[in-house]
């Protein structure tokens, strides 16, 4: 044991672990003085606490949706079962639960029920190799949960065959601000670099534009950091130790090397071509050169030969692209065939965000609901488009010969009823994050579902 793990769990026993939720118990001068559950304001860095994906609070605002989405390829696949292994999900889970690995997951298993499976090693038995995997938060003001690693993973959790934010998993607090106003937060979080503040396109955000929950739908798609993704341990490899963000800054290096634009994305061959390229790039520096914010190549853990000094036939790069019809398919061809049944959304003519007053009726065009809250019904005229990501609805929503209806990531007041639409309705479904309706949802003579 290396002397840096050996302090982590020296640090972890001593602190012990704290449990999931509020926790009131008796009055008291010190609410951390008293036994049985505490607040989640007396978790002290290395504590490990038992969380639920709804109540976590993202600190970017991106993704690599390709990543997430090589996930939920093989989350919903029974490839790994037809070969007489539990499903890669329990693996994920327990790994990040601190537990190693799936021990055993019966027919009827689910990641929202952890007593229908089990991991290698139990709770109360674990080390520093495997806590070493286990993503991290920080307690932020009023005892909010905010992750500083593990967005992909969780939200793949989330969005999986068996995911919901009520799922529990286990985190690994790396930092107790709760005492902090808000401003002050948000300024040690920036200071400590905890926070990535840049979009899809690498550019500045501010805080009051990151989501405030897990779902793909919430996020937007940055092409370079799946890119990043998929040059793991072919140009470079996770250095024990590593910061939060590490491979946003390789992103953020790549962007400038190669145009991931002249590349089709959709297709094996252009994206493995330009996952070569890009690796070979990263794996081609100087050890001591500047890829990002001051950190160096070495530093972000550039792999000393490509592809670890194997040709392009064999190693990490020959597994990556192996097809879909090989036994053991490829991470990007998993994630292509994912990517597939993702329906696209249409181009919006108009867009609502932040809070709307008032019915809102749709006569033509496309009018997109992104991050907004619209207070008050809304009806789709024949002939015209909605798409709805990350939104709220204060009443219900009616649709009738719509040429398109996308729902994603919203809560609705009302029922849903959508009739004789001409084109695509999505409600749910593959890169679309579940909606919380209040009322039925009703779907009837559609030309596509």
């Amino acid at each position: 044991m290396n002397r840096s793990k050996a302090l982590l769990l020296a640090g972890v026993l001593a602190a012990g672990t704290v449990v999931a939720g509020a926790g009131t118990g008796a009055a008291a001068a010190d609410p951390c003085a008293g036994s049985g559950p505490l607040p989640r304001t007396c978790a002290q860095p290395g504590d490990l606490i038992d969380v639920t994906l709804g109540e976590l609070h993202p600190t970017q605002a991106v993704l690599g949706f390709d990543q997430v989405f090589y996930k939920l390829g093989r989350y919903g696949s029974d490839r790994d079962e037809a070969a007489g292994d539990v499903n890669k999900r329990f693996d994920d889970w327990c790994e990040t639960n601190g537990q190693e690995e799936a021990a055993s997951a019966g027919p009827g298993a689910r990641l929202d029920d952890p007593s229908s499976f089990s991991c290698t090693v139990p709770v109360g038995q674990e080390t520093a190799e495997t806590i070493a995997p286990m993503k991290t938060a920080v307690i932020g003001p009023g005892g909010k949960l905010y992750l500083t690693d593990g967005h992909h993973t969780l939200t793949s959790f989330l969005e999986g065959p068996d995911g919901s934010p009520r799922m529990h998993i286990r985190l690994r607090v790396t930092d107790n601000f709760s005492a902090l106003s808000p401003a002050a937060f948000w300024q040690r979080m920036t200071a400590e670099k905890k926070v990535w503040l840049r979009d899809e396109n690498n550019r500045p955000l501010g805080v009051e534009q990151l989501p405030d929950r897990l779902g793909i739908t919430h996020f937007r798609d940055d092409p370079y950091r799946s890119l990043v993704y998929f040059t793991r341990d072919i140009g470079y490899e996770v250095p024990d130790g590593a910061t939060e963000f590490l491979e946003f800054s390789w992103g953020s290096w790549l962007r400038g090397e190669h145009d991931t634009g002249a590349y089709d994305l959709t297709s094996p061959g252009p994206y493995l071509d330009l996952v070569k390229r890009a690796s070979k790039s990263m794996a081609a520096l100087a050890p001591d050169a500047v890829v990002d914010d001051g950190k160096t190549a070495a530093q972000l853990g550039r792999i000393d030969e490509w592809n670890g000094g194997k040709k392009e036939t064999g190693g990490e790069f020959a597994k990556l692209g192996k097809p879909l019809s090989d036994p053991k398919p490829g991470k990007l061809a998993e994630a292509l065939d994912y990517k597939a049944r993702v329906l696209p959304l249409p181009a919006c003519t108009t867009t609502v965000t932040g809070p709307r007053n008032g019915p809102l009726v749709v006569t033509s065009g496309v009018t997109c609901l992104d991050r907004a809250a619209q207070r008050g019904p809304v009806v789709v005229r024949p002939g015209a488009a909605l798409v709805v990501t990350g939104s709220t609805v204060d009443g219900p929503l009616q649709a009738d010969r719509a040429t398109a209806v996308h729902l994603c990531g919203s809560r609705v007041g009302g029922p849903v009823v959508v009739s004789r639409s001409t084109g695509p309705v999505r409600i749910g479904g593959p890169g679309c994050t579940a909606n919380t309706v209040e009322g039925p949802v009703v779907l009837t003579g559609n030309a596509a579902r």
